[in-house]
């Protein structure tokens, strides 16, 4: 299956949804193909100018390493001259922290889900949850 723009459409306004019901800061949604591509970004009012670019940096690298950014995260900590590389590498677009979701259908990568605006924690359970609400695997590392 191809990650589609209705589907990229349903996932962030999903995700947005449920950071509302939270009580969240406002969100920052990017959903990228399987080869990285911005398929769609929303982002709630008064967000401030980098956070498209940080939920693209959450998703992209998530792609690009084949790994939710919880892992990445993992791995920056305890490799992180290998994470600074990847990202230089990456042109600095992999934000190793909690929040970049790779969306998985019958354990193939068709794409991801990056948020941003709250905590880490509280952007990857938005992305987990918009995910599986779409009957979709939520792998977030």
């Amino acid at each position: 299956m191809t990650l589609t723009l209705d589907m990229a459409r349903k996932l962030a306004d999903a995700c947005l949804d449920k950071g509302r019901a939270l009580g969240l800061n406002p969100l920052t949604v990017a959903v990228v193909d399987a080869g990285g591509h911005l398929v769609a970004l929303l982002r709630e009012d008064v967000t401030s100018p980098m956070r498209p670019d940080i939920a693209q940096g959450k998703a992209k690298g998530a792609v690009a390493m084949g790994a939710g950014s919880r892992t990445l995260f993992d791995r920056a900590q305890a490799q992180p001259y290998f994470i600074q590389s990847m990202n230089a590498l990456a042109g600095g677009m992999l934000v190793p922290v909690p929040g970049g979701v790779l969306i998985r259908q019958e354990g193939r990568i068709i794409g991801a889900l990056g948020v941003t605006g709250d905590t880490s924690d509280n952007d990857e359970a938005c992305a987990v949850h918009a995910i599986e609400s779409l009957g979709l695997s939520a792998d977030p590392g």
